[in-house]
């Protein structure tokens, strides 16, 4: 039970942290957010890692550790590129879906067996992902926007993203349909459904590498996973150009995105040490949820029916997992 409710706080940290940066990528770019907040969520790991952590890591711990960062990097970055070439919540959708499915795999690979209940709760979970993901009146964008002005909602490495902040749309594509060239919107499409798929497989690697790194009282590893992603996130922020001084509004956006992405890295890992893999990662994997409640009281954005349906399904999948881990 106790897996559940920091799996469910991982979600809202995630779903927070991705509010937040989505509100920053309205004036910065992505990569300068990202390595921003994986900064700042670094400075605060290693203020309370030390002072919680009761055993050294093992070398294998730290290894699972940076391929846990390295992967959801390489996850953000082809969410980010899957934006620019299907609708937000094709890509999205595929990346958050494909994150749990191939999560719960792994862990039925592993030898994990959840219960009856459990397995209907993720069957409930997947669905959810999609609907609550979903923004209203998507199509294809046009031409790859530059770098300082992607539209999509940036997710440093702690958390996974789930499009741009609801209620935006990026504009259509002109290019015929069903030309099947790269240009068209069948081509960018594919593309996009590609690009997405292995964002979910990134972000499922972050997943996976929490969970087979160290233990609960060990937080070492999610240290050094975070100093892998600011690593990898730089390099590429450098190559773009993109490491000029933010502004302060961008600065404190960023530290928000840090701060409760951090919450939700601990919390996570916590929870995947005490708990199943199969379950923790699928109701991480929830956080649209919590972006879209965020934005409906900030923002005063209003829901469309799939995401409120999206809401209650995702509802009963944690109250069955509940349930099950009760039992």
């Amino acid at each position: 039970m106790l897996a559940v409710v920091l799996a469910l706080i991982s979600a809202l940290g995630y779903g927070g942290s991705d509010f937040a940066a989505g509100l920053a990528s309205r004036e910065a770019s992505v990569l300068k957010i990202t390595v921003l907040s994986e900064g700042i969520s670094l400075i605060l790991l290693l203020v309370i890692v030390p002072w919680v952590s009761t055993q050294a890591p093992t070398s294998a711990a730290l290894w699972w550790g940076a391929l846990a960062g390295v992967s959801e990097v390489v996850g953000t970055m082809a969410l980010y590129l899957g934006f620019r070439h299907a609708a937000f919540s094709v890509a999205s959708s595929l990346s958050a879906v494909g994150s749990a499915a191939f999560a719960v795999i792994a862990g039925l690979a592993l030898g994990e067996r959840p219960g009856t209940l459990a397995l209907i709760g993720i069957g409930l979970a997947l669905p959810a992902i999609v609907a609550v993901s979903a923004s209203p009146g998507e199509t294809a964008p046009a031409d790859p926007a530059p770098a300082d002005t992607a539209p999509a909602k940036p997710t440093p490495a702690k958390s996974r993203p789930t499009g741009p902040t609801p209620g935006e749309s990026p504009a259509a594509d002109p290019a015929p349909a069903g030309t099947g060239r790269p240009g068209s919107a069948t081509g960018r499409h594919a593309l996009g459904v590609i690009l997405g798929l292995i964002a979910g497989a990134g972000f499922a690697g972050l997943f996976i590498g929490l969970n087979r790194a160290g233990s609960s009282h060990d937080l070492w590893p999610i240290v050094v996973a975070q100093v892998a992603a600011l690593v990898t996130a730089s390099i590429a922020a450098g190559a773009a150009r993109q490491l000029s001084r933010p502004t302060r509004r961008t600065t404190m956006l960023a530290g928000v995105t840090g701060a409760t992405g951090t919450v939700g890295l601990i919390c996570y890992f916590l929870a995947t040490h005490l708990g199943l893999l199969a379950i923790t990662a699928v109701i991480t994997s929830l956080y649209p949820a919590s972006t879209i409640v965020l934005a409906r009281v900030i923002l005063n954005e209003r829901p469309t029916r799939i995401m409120v349906a999206g809401l209650s399904l995702a509802a009963a999948s944690v109250a069955l997992i509940a349930i099950s881990g009760a039992g």
